[in-house]
């Protein structure tokens, strides 16, 4: 793996006027910054919809893109929206997604725009969407969910959905896609990758399962039969329950994996590489029975293993896959990924709670694996710092070379520890490269609200010291 380095911000984290981050002028300044910086990659997390938590990781599509992503002011350059739209559409405060407002408004400006689109325009709408069964899938899928008072589609009692709330989602998805395409060739030019992501489940309520419900573990009444979750551990005594229902593996063979292959070709169409989350699941993963209250009665049942991953390199070809092995990982697990041949993940947060030869100890880092300081379920690093134990905390600082008593300035000299470590890719949250506290962490696992929140402001980006960074990707050779 080459030495490179990259930054994690996640789109809904750009800053712009409109209540969330988009694929308009901000996300090319973003990319000018990486590159001001040294930097070579972006990475980003799942483009999908988002829950009612307004997580990315349990949604409606695992092909359909997020309507919330699509830039107001291209539509308004394309005479799609009015100046006065436009300014309605403002947001309240820069600083945080302001989802609620975009849940009860966004979609009434994207109609408006919809319905001026000209015959010449519906004509590449259609055209576009229709050479994508995923995409007119999940947009056929959206529209009967309207039409159903957005009932779960196990509940659905109409089956047809109306023209123009069809129309509407096509454009959406049209609006996304060409947006985002635009974005990725400018990124790409100047040298920036972009690293996607792929979460290993999807939701009961999407249209992943309502078009194939035979791929996955479902009752003849259309419930799970059984879920996904993780045992209990230090932090969780009652394990995880996630719900999602679990894969349907013998079923999946039977074609072999054809859905999982196209799942990851749509994804490397948009990025440049991804990640596939929880990657020890698919050698063996938690299934709890679906009536369960919690993940405490689950039990570990065998994966596709090394059979699908042979299916998925091959659609892959020389493109980055990033085997997020984190968590309770065994040695099967662990031989999974070497099998593989893709690239772990190391993070500096998990380096100091175990024994001398804990593989997030930067000492203990091989070439091929990607090294963060935190993930997105991560506190930022000066959070971690100001909640860690005195005595640990030292001694963290003293591995790091920072011996001042000012523990505060210790942030510099673990970024510092990172780009010099033998990790042949290195990714830093946007938060940690702005020395940023707990109150810009993006999430909290199994917290319900008020997480993936966070935005960065052009300002704060701009008082970055891009002129450091660069010389750090220089001086240790990741430039």
């Amino acid at each position: 793996m080459e030495r490179k380095s990259g930054v994690l911000m996640h789109i809904s984290s750009l800053f712009g006027e409109y209540s969330c981050g988009a694929f308009g002028q901000e996300a090319k300044e973003f990319v000018d910054f990486l590159c001001d910086c040294g930097f070579s990659y972006w990475q980003v997390l799942p483009f999908c919809m988002v829950d009612e938590c307004n997580s990315p990781y349990k949604s409606y599509s695992t092909f359909g893109g997020n309507p919330y992503f699509v830039d107001l002011n291209e539509l308004h350059k394309q005479g799609l929206l009015t100046r006065e739209e436009l300014d309605a559409a403002r947001q309240q405060t820069p600083y945080s997604c302001e989802f609620v407002r975009l849940y009860h408004t966004r979609f009434d400006i994207l109609r408006k725009a919809a319905a001026r689109a000209d015959d010449a325009l519906r004509a590449k709408i259609g055209a576009f969407i229709d050479s994508d069964p995923y995409l007119l899938s999940f947009c056929e899928f959206m529209s009967l969910k309207h039409a159903n008072g957005e009932k779960p589609w196990y509940a659905w009692t109409v089956h047809e959905g109306d023209a123009d709330t069809l129309f509407l989602w096509k454009f959406i998805q049209y609006m996304f896609f060409t947006q985002w395409a635009e974005i990725k060739k400018y990124a790409n030019s100047r040298g920036i990758r972009i690293i996607g992501d792929i979460p290993i489940y999807v939701s009961l309520d999407s249209c992943d399962v309502y078009s194939a419900k035979a791929l996955f573990c479902l009752r003849e009444d259309n419930m799970p039969s059984c879920v996904a979750g993780v045992p209990p551990d230090y932090f969780a005594e009652d394990g995880q329950l996630w719900g999602n229902p679990l894969y349907n593996w013998d079923a999946m063979r039977q074609d072999g994996y054809r859905w999982w292959c196209d799942r990851l070709s749509h994804a490397l169409n948009l990025f440049d590489g991804v990640r596939i989350d929880h990657f020890r699941g698919l050698e063996s993963y938690w299934s709890v029975p679906g009536e369960s209250k919690t993940a405490r009665s689950g039990k570990w049942v065998k994966g596709p293993g090394m059979e699908l991953i042979e299916k998925l390199k091959a659609v892959a070809g020389d493109k980055l896959i990033i085997a997020e092995d984190l968590g309770d990982i065994t040695p099967e697990a662990a031989q999974l990924v070497k099998d593989s041949g893709f690239p772990g993940m190391r993070v500096f947060q998990f380096a100091f709670l175990g024994e001398d030869d804990n593989p997030h100890l930067p000492h203990n880092y091989i070439r091929d694996c990607v090294a963060y300081t935190g993930t997105h379920d991560n506190n930022t690093l000066l959070g971690y710092l100001w909640e860690m134990e005195g005595e640990n905390r030292k001694r963290m600082l003293d591995y790091c070379g920072h011996t001042d008593p000012d523990w505060t300035g210790g942030c510099t000299a673990v970024l510092r520890t990172m780009f010099r470590s033998a990790a042949g890719l290195v990714i830093f949250p946007i938060q940690d490269l702005l020395g940023f506290g707990s109150d810009t962490r993006l999430n909290i696992p199994g917290k319900a609200d008020g997480n993936w929140q966070y935005r960065v402001t052009k300002a704060q980006l701009d008082g970055i010291d891009k002129t450091r960074l660069r010389h750090w990707n220089t001086l240790y050779k990741r430039k």
